[in-house]
This record gives C-alpha cells, sequence and structure tokens, in this order.
C-alpha cells in the first residue's frame, strides 16, 4: 500500500482571505456573513491577501520542517464547476513552503487557498459564509503504508496545527486520501472530516483494491466519496489531472514576496513544534517517550511540566502528570489550560508526596479537587484531613481488624478471588481515614493472610 493525503485546515484569522467578513461562520445565520467579493459578483476585486492567513501559513510551514520558497509567490485560478464555488474557480497559491517532513513523512508542499462555501445536495441550498475562509492545506509524499501510518501522521499534524495557535484543528479538517496497492493505479477518497474518518477510509479502500486485483480487475484512477455512516467508500468520478482544472494565475491579485527577516522573525517567535519537544522532553529529563507524548499533547501541559520539573524530580513530575492529571483533566472533560490548574499547586502536591506528608491515595484526591481551585494542595489537604502519615503499628492494627470484620472477604481471598484483597485494602484506608500507602497496605494484608493460612 501507498498513501498520500492532501489536508485542508482552517486558519483562525478573524476575516476571510480577501475581503473583511467575518470568519464565524458556525454561530451566524445562513449566508449572513457575506460580501460582493466572496461570493465573487461581478466588478468586485478581491483585497489584498489576508495578512495573518499568509504569516500562520509560513509559521506551519517552518514547524513542519519546510524550505519558505525563495521566489515570487503568487494566486491561481483553479477552475471547476459545483454550487459551492460562486465564481466557478478556487483561488490557491503555489507553494508556500515545500520539502518539509513530519516523523519521517516527507511534506511535498504547503499552500493556501480559499475555503468554498457548504453545499447540501439533499436540500439543495448552498450557504456562502464559509466561502473565503483561509484554507492551509498540506500536502504528503506517498509515504504511509498502513492505514495505521496513515492515523499516526494524521495525529501528529494536528499536534503541531495546534500548537502554531494558527489553525482551528481537527474540527475543520477535511483530508483527501490517496491510495493505491502493488503500483497500480491509485483512487482518491474526498472530503474526509475526522481522523477515525480517514483511518477507516483507508481500511476499506485497502480491502476493496485487493478484492479486485485478486479478480483480475484493473483497478480505476478515480475519485471517490466516503460515506461515514455506512463506513465505505462509492465512486464519484474519473479522478482529474492537474490540466483538468485549467490553473492561470489570478490576475487580480499581486504576486508576494515572503521576505528572508519577515521569515526569520516568524521562525524565532515561533513555537517549539510538538513532534521537537517530544524528542526534546526524552533527551533532556530522561523520561519513557510515551510519557513525553502524553505531556506534550497539549502545549500548556507541557509548558507546565517544564515549570514543574525546575522544583521538582523531572521523572517523578511526569509520571504524575501523565497520570493523575490527565485522569482528572479527562474525567472533568476539560482540557488543560481549561482546569485552571496552576504549576504552583503542582510543586506543592508533589513535594508533599516525597515528604512523605500525604500518601498516594490523599494525593490523587487532592488532585481530584484542583480544577478550577484557586486554592493551593496544603489547604485542601488541611480541611479534607489528609495530612500525615499514619506509622506502621498502626496500620498493622487496621489490617488485622479488617481481617477480623470480614470473614467473607477473607474466605473469598483463600478461593481465589483477587477483588477480595482490594475490598480489603479498601477497609484498612478507611480505618486509617485514607493515611495508610495502599500497595504498602495491599503486601501487609498478604502477609498476614498467609500467615494465617
Amino acid at each position: 500500500m501507498k498513501c498520500g493525503l492532501e489536508i485542508h485546515v482552517q486558519l483562525d484569522t478573524n476575516s476571510k482571505l480577501f475581503c473583511d467578513c467575518r470568519t464565524n461562520y458556525q454561530e451566524a445565520a445562513p449566508n449572513h456573513n457575506i460580501c460582493f467579493v466572496c461570493l465573487n459578483q461581478p466588478g468586485a476585486k478581491p483585497y489584498p491577501p489576508n495578512h495573518d492567513a499568509i504569516e500562520g501559513a509560513i509559521k506551519i510551514a517552518l514547524m513542519l520542517g519546510c524550505k519558505i520558497t525563495p521566489e515570487l509567490t503568487y494566486f491561481q485560478r483553479k477552475h471547476y464547476d459545483y454550487p459551492d464555488l460562486s465564481s466557478g474557480y478556487q483561488r490557491t497559491s503555489i507553494p508556500i513552503g515545500f520539502e518539509g517532513d513530519l516523523n519521517g513523512v516527507r511534506i511535498r508542499e504547503v499552500h493556501l487557498e480559499e475555503d468554498p462555501g457548504q453545499y447540501k445536495p439533499d436540500l439543495g441550498i448552498v450557504d456562502f459564509n464559509r466561502s473565503g475562509i483561509p484554507l492551509i492545506e498540506i500536502v504528503t509524499e506517498p509515504d504511509m503504508t498502513s492505514p495505521e501510518e496513515a492515523r499516526k501522521f494524521l495525529r501528529e499534524l494536528i499536534r503541531v496545527l495546534e500548537y502554531s495557535g494558527s489553525a482551528r484543528g481537527e474540527g475543520t479538517m477535511r483530508a483527501d486520501v490517496n491510495i493505491s496497492l502493488e503500483g497500480g493505479k491509485r483512487a482518491e477518497i474526498k472530503n474526509i472530516n475526522s481522523i477515525k474518518g480517514a483511518y477507516k477510509a483507508l481500511k476499506f479502500e485497502m480491502v476493496r483494491q485487493k478484492n479486485l486485483i485478486k479478480r483480475g480487475i484493473e483497478v480505476k484512477q478515480e475519485t471517490r466519496a466516503f460515506l461515514e455512516s455506512q463506513m465505505i467508500t462509492v465512486p464519484m468520478r474519473l479522478k482529474e489531472e492537474a490540466d483538468d482544472y485549467r490553473y492561470i494565475p489570478d490576475p487580480d491579485l499581486p504576486p508576494m514576496l515572503a521576505e528572508e527577516e519577515r521569515v526569520e522573525y516568524v521562525r524565532e517567535h515561533m513555537p517549539e513544534p510538538s513532534h521537537i519537544k517530544t524528542e526534546r522532553f526524552v533527551k533532556e529529563y530522561g523520561i519513557p517517550e510515551d510519557h513525553a507524548r502524553v505531556l506534550t499533547s497539549e502545549i500548556d501541559l507541557a509548558d507546565a511540566f517544564e515549570e514543574v520539573a525546575l522544583e521538582v524530580d523531572p521523572k517523578f513530575a511526569a509520571l504524575w502528570m501523565r497520570d493523575e492529571v490527565k485522569r482528572v483533566v479527562y474525567y472533568n472533560k476539560l482540557n488543560f489550560k481549561e482546569s485552571e490548574i496552576t504549576p504552583a499547586q503542582l510543586v506543592e502536591l508533589f513535594n508533599m508526596l516525597l515528604d512523605k506528608k500525604i500518601t498516594t491515595k490523599a494525593g490523587q484526591r487532592i488532585m481530584e479537587k484542583l480544577p478550577k481551585n484557586s486554592q493551593m494542595p496544603s489547604t485542601i489537604a488541611e480541611k479534607m484531613g489528609l495530612m500525615g502519615v499514619v506509622e506502621e503499628d498502626e496500620v498493622q492494627r487496621a489490617v488485622r481488624q479488617a481481617i477480623e470484620n470480614n470473614p467473607e472477604a477473607v474466605k473469598d481471598y483463600y478461593n481465589g478471588q483477587k477483588k477480595a484483597l482490594n475490598f480489603l485494602v479498601g477497609q484498612v484506608m478507611k480505618l486509617t481515614r485514607g493515611k495508610a500507602d495502599p500497595s504498602h497496605t495491599n503486601q501487609l494484608i498478604r502477609d498476614e493472610l498467609e500467615a494465617r493460612a
């Protein structure tokens, strides 16, 4: 299997690419954020391209390791007839960036284009609010050899786009997937709008083409649609070639030059890409790659980790932030930034754990109280009565009491039911008001039960 992707994602700008209309198309009434320019009415001329969109495209290209085109860049008219394209052509730039790389997948080019409107064929209506919103298109080489590789690439790409702060992420993504088997003709699957959809479309198309080859039927070079409700692809039309679009330079837009000083300014001020940050975390902090990937899944979480690691053992902090911080944030249906958990809160909590002022269980309970809470962990611990770790002899007494008070659980343990041991640990935690260490308690109960056997 050979697979290449063409990924379109909206850039996060306030106005459209060639006019001043707002880009909050999902909040506006249908056909409300429109003007003569984005409707391409006779005599209406496009404004100069949106400066923020151009800078965002340069930033993303640089974050993907691309070279920036040193020659003049210009917009072309890409001609095709479709109801969501009122002019009969789409304005698309020649490559702004080229020859990039993301985790071993080559980036052929990055360019800008304008979004068409939203056509609903079942109703025969078009909403032009989206028409003219700036899109960045990222085209890869056919370097992916399985649906799993494509899914992994798309996840990493979305992280890069989110880190850039210039794109709107997976919610606005539309991917065209090109796939061929054994050097045969390729099929292009259009307008897939999620990572899951791209994976499912590739799985189906791979099986479909395999079956055709087995039966001696030639695979057509064609464009197909992905029906997400059925997780299948269906024919749309024969595959277009570049000549079919009749590209011409747009006579209404002047050429542009990415000045070296401006490119270097963007390079110096852009965020460190997520995949580069992951590699650095592994080398600099000595943490496992899976820890680093979770910590870099959100730029705010990654930044918080680096602040915490200045004052706490990085390996200890990474483990807690990977497991407990992500658990609590996910449970509350928030991202890390929305949780409002601060590095200062995490530093104090981790130091309390390392100094044996609280147990692991108490630390987990305190962590659950941190989202959208400005109180420090020590204050929360005092209020909940979680400060302090009980002495060994007190835990031993609690273990014996739990065993004597729960003969049925003891019987179940001897009969091989592992849940009984967890129940007894819970009873000891109740007796010690959560101040006993769960893993140590587990071992004490095992020892006591074995001694009584």
